[in-house]
């Protein structure tokens, strides 16, 4: 090993030590040492702001819940509808049979532009009407075809596990070829309904028709009806295979039947309200809880029965004797969300400092 020769600064006479120099290897492994401990001090600085973040997601985000809890809060009208069980408007309202079926469309704070939406695997349809005694409601898809607006539709569908199914509405099918002996049956069964075949003349008055490519007041396929309009394996209207451009449904004809201009145009569906033991206590439940101002719900994951107050009070009864919690309910529950928090959150400030 190399070395310096320097003189001792405490002795007098020219005794002279020997000082190895580290050789360039050594001084390699120092800085590499050095430069490894500034990283772990690096590293723990950044933990220790990872866990601060943690910290404060941890001890704020029960409260988050908290106020997004009452920001989607069941509702019992959505837009002009009034809501009543097992409709319901979203995640945790209503019977959980009907969502994501059926769900409120929220506007921008105006709640004269929320719409109560029914989603197939088809496309979203605005409801428009509800009939509660009969269990059916009414959609209308805005690709439908009608006396003052046609144009060419994608096909209808239902999802098969969903509790609904079409109701008493009149399928009119619009630009098709002429039928054939094939196409006038369905499983061995004729499908063409010549009760209304005065409707195919008739919606070929509205001078919309030419949107679709066709004449005006020209000789029309007497058999644009179909009774009942059958759905294929996968729950379509499938247009494409019947060839047809476009189709229209009617859920009244009112007092002029035949005046296409005077006609209701939608499609009727009806739906299965819940049976069995369980539904009838939930059904029994729900009708105390609607009395009383709540609005029927489930708490999710095992979807037991809740009354959701106006308030902000979820009870499993009504919302009578309910008005001077204020929402203590739901504090009780973000509290003890709040604790497990505080406790995660130290348990790993701890770890950490270990």
């Amino acid at each position: 090993m190399s070395s310096l020769l320097l003189q001792s600064p405490t002795h007098k006479q020219n005794h002279w030590k020997r000082i190895p120099q580290k050789s360039s290897s050594s001084a390699a492994k120092t800085a590499s040492a050095t430069a490894t401990d500034r990283n772990r001090i690096q590293m723990g600085h950044h933990f220790r702001s990872s866990s601060l973040h943690l910290l404060l997601f941890l001890l704020l985000h029960p409260w988050y819940m908290l106020a997004s809890q009452h920001s989607r809060s069941c509702q019992n009208n959505c837009g002009s509808l009034t809501l009543k069980y097992p409709l319901g408007t979203g995640y945790g309202c209503g019977s959980p049979r009907f969502y994501p079926y059926v769900t409120c469309s929220f506007g921008d704070g105006d709640s004269n532009h929320d719409q109560l939406l029914l989603t197939t695997h088809t496309g979203s349809y605005p409801i428009t009407s509800i009939s509660y005694p009969t269990s059916t409601l009414t959609i209308t898809p805005p690709t439908m075809s009608n006396c003052s607006s046609m144009q060419p539709s994608p096909n209808l569908g239902l999802d098969w596990p969903s509790p609904f199914q079409l109701g008493p509405s009149i399928f009119i099918l619009l630009s098709c070829p002429p039928p054939t002996s094939s196409s006038l049956t369905f499983k061995g069964l004729p499908i063409c309904d010549s009760t209304y075949a005065y409707l195919c003349a008739s919606i070929h008055t509205c001078s919309a028709v030419v949107s679709l490519g066709l004449s005006l007041f020209a000789p029309t396929n007497t058999c644009c009806v179909y009774s009942p309009a059958n759905l294929d394996p996968k729950g379509d209207l499938d247009l494409k295979t019947l060839g047809c451009a476009s189709y229209a449904s009617v859920v009244s004809l009112g007092s002029y039947p035949t005046d296409p201009n005077k006609w209701e145009y939608g499609v009727a569906l009806k739906y299965n309200n819940d049976v069995g033991s369980t539904d009838s206590y939930v059904a029994t439940n729900c009708k105390a809880c609607e009395s009383s101002g709540g609005v029927c719900g489930y708490e999710p994951p095992r979807n037991y029965f809740l009354c959701v107050c106006n308030n902000g009070v979820n009870t499993s009864t009504d919302c009578y004797n309910q008005l001077g919690l204020s929402g203590s309910a739901s504090i009780i529950t973000i509290t003890r969300r709040f604790l497990l928090g505080w406790i995660g959150a130290l348990s790993l400030l701890v770890m950490e400092w270990d």
